[in-house]
């Protein structure tokens, strides 16, 4: 009987890709064919395809517009609830709406699913041109840098000459010093939030292990496992690499004083014949059940590989000198706890390019790097402070 009762409130099984596919429900997404794409790293992606979601209306004069840069496992959906075609609810949605720091009653506001995302834009998991089945292992290896040539793409696609703003935290800010440093005639101002100017052997050392973990799933069928039936799939795998990322997200004060070494609730982690869980080892679970739901395995393993390569200095003469070129004004922002992406990071942005408006902007938070999710009203003064730069 009880195991009756255990099979009977058992999740349904994960599908094999938690990826965004045709046939879905559409939602809020909009979609731009933005064409052939050179790569950074060489070849040709063909037939690119961006989804985006927007708030606002454009200007006649096209200045009120502002592009919103999202985080490895984020999306375009920045605002709104969860719902049909969306698996989560807005990302940013404390600091983006009517009468909020980034005021959609004024400004136009983008946000794109980044090349090589799986929630509507080209990548390991979207069909390939001229073919029924999905990129999986033939997917290129992609940048920071190419991510940003797409985007351009598709302002050019809205009839966005230059963009007020960028802001974006981790993933996002590269993205958006990226911007700053590759488009600077189309951003006015650009907010880099908890981030680097190029991914260090710390940072590279704890992706890499993510990517193995994926990479080590029998399910993982070399990238090609995208039609498989429900319950298969490489979800060990990246519900492992969730885990991993997710300690780095957060602090080790924070977990100790929202866990410490509490058991789960009903279970023995000290048990000698079937030992429980600790109450954090269940929210670890919980964050990968999560992640191998909404997310794609190849997508993971694609956008970690471009924070591992990210560098603003790829091409520019190196970081230093990338960053000293910069001439689009930066308000840079860390958060204190960080231990991703840390203060010193931050700092070598702040101090390294001329264009930093106010020196560095630290964020104070328990929560680490997850801070510039959380820590809302400490984020919307340096939003004001930005788009108050950029429509200057």
């Amino acid at each position: 009987m009880p195991g009756q009762v255990a099979r009977a409130l058992a999740p349904p099984p994960p599908p094999a890709t938690g990826a965004w596919r045709e046939g879905d429900p559409v939602g809020r997404r909009r979609f731009a064919d933005v064409g052939d794409l050179p790569l950074q790293l060489g070849g040709v992606l063909p037939q690119v395809r961006l989804a985006y979601e927007t708030w606002g209306e454009l200007a006649p004069d096209g200045s009120n517009a502002v592009l919103v840069e999202h985080a490895l496992t984020g999306d375009a959906h920045v605002v709104g609830e969860a719902g049909e075609g969306h698996p989560t609810p807005g990302w940013w949605s404390a600091l983006v709406g009517p009468g909020r720091a980034l005021d959609t009653d004024r400004w136009f506001v983008v946000a794109a699913n980044v090349l090589g995302g799986c929630q509507g834009s080209t990548g390991p998991a979207s069909r390939r041109p001229g073919s029924a089945q999905a990129w999986g292992s033939a997917f290129p290896r992609i940048t920071v840098a190419d991510q940003v040539a797409a985007e351009a793409r598709l302002a050019d696609a809205l009839g966005v000459a230059r963009f007020a703003a960028v802001l974006g935290g981790s993933m996002g800010g590269m993205r958006s010093l990226e911007w700053a440093a590759a488009q600077p005639g189309r951003v006015g101002a650009a907010l880099v939030l908890a981030s680097t100017a190029a991914t260090g052997a710390d940072q590279i050392g704890a992706q890499s292990a993510q990517i193995t973990a994926v990479l080590g799933d029998p399910g993982w069928h070399g990238g090609d496992y995208h039609d498989l039936p429900d319950g298969h799939g490489p979800h060990a795998g990246l519900g492992l690499a969730r885990r991993l990322a997710h300690l780095t997200y957060r602090t080790a004060a924070e977990l100790d004083a929202r866990f410490g070494r509490a058991a789960q609730l009903g279970e023995d982690p000290l048990s000698a014949d079937a030992p429980g869980r600790y109450a954090v080892q269940s929210y670890l679970d919980h964050h990968a059940d999560k992640l191998v739901r909404r997310f794609d395995a190849g997508s993971y393993v694609a956008l970690t590989d471009a924070l591992n390569t990210w560098d603003v200095g790829l091409g520019r003469g190196g970081t230093e000198a990338a960053l000293a070129g910069i001439r689009v004004p930066l308000v840079v922002a860390a958060v204190d706890s960080d231990r991703l992406y840390p203060l010193a990071d931050s700092v070598r942005i702040a101090e390294g390019a001329p264009a930093t408006v106010g020196g560095l902007r630290v964020v104070t938070s328990t929560a680490g790097h997850d801070g510039f999710l959380l820590e809302a009203d400490q984020i919307a003064p340096l939003v004001t402070e930005v788009l108050a730069l950029g429509s200057r």
